[in-house]
Formats: structure tokens, sequence, C-alpha cells
């Protein structure tokens, strides 16, 4: 928990920066270097020499200080271990491993800390582009230690959506009008980021998503003014047994009603 540290140990927020810093500085070392990469889930995934490298400092940082604590990350084999802590470490050493192996800067290390079932703790470190999200349960969400909200949309303003055209047909014509489509974004943790600081005014998540793309990204949204739920609404729970997501809705709170409605179709179908 966020705040049992014994005395002298650094808080769980510093200890997953530094561990995210460190994570993203090695990474940054195979970037734009043509690692080498292996594929995974029947070859549908790439998996880099970055990604297990990332990992191993991760593990070996977060691990050693707190061996009381679960762990869940897309880089190690899963363990249902994790299910009998209530605390969890649940990370992405590099959530964009596409985009990194093609020479995008949208990539991120992800680092959650969870405690039943909900991060409390949350960092998305962007080493190529030298920016850092934290948020911690009840803080503010902070990029580069500047607090960050959502946007402030108003009505003769485009609505920046990251989704993709077949979500966008089911939407009513007149509200399809007011929507502009953003380009790919490589990493779902930083797309989400950007809806937190306001470059986005939402984005709607395929299903298929998994607790390690998203409980850091979660949490920076919720502190920063947005929410991200399935499309009826609901609050997602992390260090579940199953660990992958069905379709999923982020925006500011003051939009989520509006685009839950333009997504019914999609949840009562």
């Amino acid at each position: 928990m966020i705040d049992s540290q014994k005395a002298g140990q650094p808080s769980d927020v510093d200890l997953i920066v530094e561990a995210a810093r460190e994570a993203g500085r090695i990474a940054l070392g195979f970037f734009r270097q043509s690692p080498e990469v292996w594929w995974k889930n029947n070859g549908q995934s790439p998996v880099s020499a970055a990604d297990y490298a990332a990992n191993e400092s991760l593990s070996a940082i977060l691990r050693s200080a707190r061996p009381d604590y679960g762990w869940l990350s897309e880089e190690t084999d899963d363990d249902a271990d994790r299910l009998s802590h209530p605390t969890v470490f649940v990370v992405d050493p590099i959530d964009g491993t596409r985009g990194f192996l093609a020479g995008s800067d949208l990539w991120c290390v992800s680092v959650a800390v969870v405690t039943d079932g909900r991060p409390v703790a949350g960092v998305l470190y962007a080493p190529s582009l030298d920016e850092l999200f934290v948020a911690s349960a009840g803080g503010k969400a902070l990029k580069n230690g500047e607090p960050i909200h959502v946007s402030n949309w108003v009505g003769d303003d485009p609505h920046r959506l990251a989704t993709g055209e077949d979500m966008l047909k089911g939407f009513d014509p007149d509200f399809r009008k007011t929507v502009e489509r953003v380009k790919h974004i490589p990493s779902l943790a930083y797309r989400l980021a950007m809806v937190a600081d306001g470059r986005l005014e939402g984005t709607i998540v395929k299903r298929n998503s998994h607790d390690w793309d998203l409980a850091a990204a979660d949490l920076i949204l919720e502190r920063a003014g947005g929410a991200l739920v399935d499309l009826s609404g609901n609050a997602l729970r992390y260090n579940r047994a199953a660990v992958s997501h069905e379709e999923l809705c982020g925006a500011p709170v003051s939009q989520l009603p509006e685009f839950l409605r333009q997504l019914s179709h999609r949840r009562d179908g």
C-alpha cells in the first residue's frame, strides 16, 4: 500500500518513478538500433530484446523493494500466485512495441501499483519524448511535475477522438460530423495520457486490451478529471484471473455520457 512503507524506504510513487526511468533508459539504448525481435501469441505480437531488458530491470528494482507485492507483467509468464496478494505491480516494459520497432517516439514504460483491484499509483514514462506522467490515489495527475487536466471541450470545437473507422460508423450522423479522428497512436497507454492532458477528447479501445496496457494510464486519466470505463460505464477491475478487457471508452467525465450513448449499439448488440 502506498503509505505503508517502513521508515527510510521510498514511497510507492517514488519507487515506480525510479524503476520506470531506469527501464526507459535501458529501452532507449535499443531504440532505432534494430534490436532482435521474436513473435508471440501465434505470431501476432512482436517482442524485442528491449522489452525483455526493460522487464528485467523493472523486476529487479520493484520486486526486491516490495517482496510482499504480487507481479503482473506482459513479458513475464503469468503466475496465479499474484491473485493471493492484495497489492500487485502491473507493468508493461514497453507499451507500443510495434511503434518502438518502427522508430516512432510514441511508446512508454507503464508501471502501476494496484490494490484490491484498482490502481493507487501509476507512472508512464516516454523516454524518447522526455515525458513523465505520474498519479497517486487522491492526488493530482502530473506531467513533468506540472498538473494536467482533461480537455474543457465546448460545442464549437471538434471532438478529437482516437478510434477506428469501424467504431465511427455506428455514431449518429450529426455527431459523426463533429468528430476529428486522429492519426493512429501505437501506444494505448500513451493515447490515454493524451486524453488526460487534453490533447484528445477521448479514445475508444478495442476489445482484448490488458491490465498492463491500462492500469497506470487509468489512474492518471482519473486524477486528471477523466475516466476509463466499459461500455456500460463501469470502472475496470485489475488483478483478476482474466487480464483482458472488452471494449472501453476513455474520456473526460463531462463527455463520457455522450460517448457512451453513441456506443450503446455496440453494448446492446
